[in-house]
């Protein structure tokens, strides 16, 4: 479901010296042929696959060719031989591939997975009995759009219910990338169909914060991976405040339930809530309650108040998942945090 065109706004934005380079090849359309090939075992490509192209996740070592990075293949773990669960990679689009790899020390961007990240403790039975048409789809390529204030607030939203794939969770808005998007494009696409805010590729250069490999369902104790993304974090920076971008808010009601204007006080309570960690949560004086805009079933938003334990919830280790602010966007917003201290280049 599109929502109807929103009303135009004014962004302003920055693109540090640090990822010029990212940015020249983020900025053209990319496309890979997704065809899974030949197994070990005499089978030839998918036929479902074949039908599908989608970008995807390439990863390279020192001088060697890049490969496509298998579905039950750690990313993260491609970089590391200590089992460290961030690394400092540089990523490109070229020769439609989306290509990870280890470039100059401290001008790269933070790839991180989780500690509980079911691909790196899959054991070779697991891997095994994951179906092979699962097993073949390789690991997409998604971006989530941190829109930033001019009062520094940044937008969150609460996924439907209904979605199969992370429901009832807080995260910027954001997807998969489509067949001849780019990066970009796929991000500022995805905020308007999810939010209506609308913004033109010429308007904007983003910052790309992080790179999270993302995997569900998020915990092996919750069955076998059946999707494994690395998700594209970018930062954009409007020039109005989160109280002028208000009323330019036109969520779908069929990905969206609820939205909220963060600040820096509340992100702060949020990314100290860490996923698989038990030390205590810093509230700084907050409020019990949070101001947040739910989404009705046709779409109207309606002003309400939720209890600040939501958004710092963690995962739970078992069982059903819970209303929460996903790791990832937590990992996100802690970067986010990071760079309001850091002066413009």
């Amino acid at each position: 479901m599109r929502p109807n065109k929103a009303k135009e706004t004014a962004f302003k934005v920055t693109c540090p010296t640090l990822i010029k380079r990212e940015w020249t090849v983020l900025s053209r359309r990319v496309v890979v042929t997704c065809s899974a090939p030949a197994d070990g075992r005499g089978r030839g490509r998918g036929v479902a696959m074949d039908k599908v192209r989608r970008i995807l996740v390439c990863v390279c070592k020192e001088r060697a060719a890049p490969r496509r990075a298998q579905f039950v293949q750690s990313v993260t773990g491609h970089f590391t031989d200590s089992g460290e669960d961030e690394v400092e990679v540089s990523c490109t689009l070229e020769k439609n591939q989306f290509i990870l790899y280890k470039g100059d020390r401290g001008r790269g961007v933070p790839l991180k997975r989780p500690a509980f990240c079911p691909i790196k403790h899959l054991s070779a039975t697991d891997a095994a009995a994951i179906p092979l048409d699962i097993q073949q789809r390789g690991v997409d390529v998604g971006v989530a759009i941190l829109l930033q204030t001019a009062n520094q607030r940044v937008l969150l939203t609460r996924r439907a219910k209904e979605l199969r794939i992370f429901p009832n969770v807080w995260v910027p808005p954001g997807g998969h990338v489509e067949l001849d998007e780019t990066l970009l494009g796929a991000g500022l696409r995805e905020l308007h169909e999810e939010t209506g805010l609308k913004l033109e590729p010429e308007q904007v250069s983003p910052t790309v914060l992080g790179l999270w490999e993302s995997v569900f369902p998020p915990m092996l104790s919750r069955g076998l991976p059946q999707r494994h993304h690395v998700v594209v974090y970018m930062l954009l920076h409007s020039s109005l405040t989160h109280l002028q971008l208000q009323p330019s808010l036109r969520p779908s009601p069929a990905e969206v339930s609820a939205c909220l204007w963060a600040d820096s006080r509340l992100v702060r309570a949020i990314v100290s809530a860490v996923d698989g960690d038990d030390a205590s949560v810093q509230l700084d004086d907050l409020p019990s309650s949070i101001s947040v805009s739910q989404v009705s079933a046709d779409g109207a938003l309606t002003e309400s108040s939720m209890p600040l334990a939501v958004f710092t919830s963690r995962a739970p280790a078992s069982g059903p998942d819970v209303e929460r602010v996903s790791t990832g966007t937590k990992f996100a917003l802690e970067l986010w945090l990071r760079s309001l201290d850091v002066p413009d280049l």
